[in-house]
């Protein structure tokens, strides 16, 4: 089958990106895929971040691509539309997260040709920061398409709520398997010059308000002297917030801070150096963060929200705490290393998922889904 992806790949960067590079290169062992890419994606004034691009020296994964689609030139949706067709596609994968993209995504859907079968990879359907023009720009895209996956149950109860009648399947998100291995953990503390002996803490990731790092910035000023935190991810928007709850902590000494941008080469030190992944989160649906701790063996502790109660507690890889606020995260993690056996147990359970998330196991379900549309 011939198979065209169109979302972002390199030289963006992040991880829909590195998601992308995955499914491509999976599909690409039993089907012909080309990879359709963004030229602009968001413009940068409305990007939150510093940059949408791979930074010199990161290792991110190299994808070939054809650059054509511009979110904001409706001219440039035609031109992609007429390269998917010509180039003679039989299935196009769409990558949809917010409804930024429900213009230049559905324009493309609805003209790539009636022999080219449409699927969408949906991470959300309405976005963890709503706003009012969600909902009817996003029941538009879905219109335009012939079927969706859902990365989560929680994904999928919004689908059906903007389009009863859709066609789906639930696939949860596949284990990383491209930042390479664990490295030693006295060598990892060494790296990111940790004090060694102590718990370690890690906030991963994009720095959100629904993501909740302040709720763990208050849970963590009430937890003994041998905890320490790690913050690992650039902040989107203003980090003065946290900076002020951390400079009024009292364990300001043992939170350690890399504000910035994570790139693929350095993710293992910041996994390989924890003990507990901490996602307080106020609003979810799922995690690729999730995957990340699962392929690197590190138990999670997680808030009671959208899929993670489910692909956390349902599967044994670490603990679920009940409300997304300072007392209980803090009474989730003090019972997680306070409770013996469990951190191992969870690693075994750990081992059992990385078997079950595979993206071989992912794509074949794919595309037994999009040849019963």
């Amino acid at each position: 089958m011939k198979v065209a992806v169109l979302s972002c790949f390199y030289p963006f960067r992040g991880g829909v990106a590195q998601f992308n590079a995955s499914l491509l290169g999976e599909l690409g062992r039993e089907h012909t895929v080309k990879a359709f890419n963004f030229t602009t994606q968001y413009p940068d004034i409305l990007f939150p971040g510093k940059t949408q691009y791979v930074s010199a020296g990161d290792d991110a994964m190299r994808v070939e691509s054809e650059a054509v689609l511009s979110t904001v030139n409706p001219f440039t949706w035609c031109r992609t539309a007429k390269a998917i067709r010509e180039w003679g596609a039989e299935l196009l994968i769409l990558r949809y997260w917010m409804s930024w993209f429900a213009p230049s995504l559905g324009w493309v859907a609805r003209h790539v040709g009636p022999g080219c079968k449409v699927v969408a990879i949906t991470d959300n359907i309405i976005p963890h920061e709503p706003h009012f023009f969600d909902k009817p720009l996003t029941r538009w895209f879905l219109r335009g398409v012939d079927g969706c996956v859902a990365m989560s149950g929680e994904v999928a109860a919004d689908l059906l709520r903007l389009k009863p009648e859709a066609r789906h399947i639930v696939l949860p998100h596949p284990i990383y398997t491209h930042f390479g291995d664990m490295v030693p953990r006295e060598e990892a503390e060494r790296k990111l010059g940790l004090e060694s002996g102590r718990r370690n803490l890690l906030f991963f990731g994009l720095i959100r308000k629904y993501k909740g790092l302040d709720i763990l910035i208050d849970a963590f000023s009430g937890l003994p002297d041998d905890y320490q935190l790690i913050v690992a991810g650039e902040p989107y928007g203003d980090f003065g917030e946290y900076a002020a709850a951390i400079e009024k902590s009292p364990a300001k000494s043992r939170i350690r801070l890399f504000t910035r941008y994570i790139p693929d080469s350095e993710v293992k030190w910041f996994f390989s150096a924890a003990d507990a992944a901490v996602l307080p989160y106020r609003s979810a649906t799922q995690s690729g963060v999730g995957a990340l701790a699962c392929h690197f063996e590190v138990p999670m502790i997680v808030t009671d929200t959208g899929a993670l109660r489910s692909t956390v507690e349902g599967r044994g890889t670490g603990m679920v705490v009940d409300r997304a606020d300072a007392a209980a995260v803090r009474e989730g993690i003090l019972r997680f290393f306070g409770t013996p056996g469990l951190k191992d147990e969870c690693i075994s359970h750990i081992r059992d998922e990385k078997v079950r998330l595979s993206w071989s196991g992912f794509c074949k379900e794919l595309i037994r889904f999009t040849e019963s549309l």
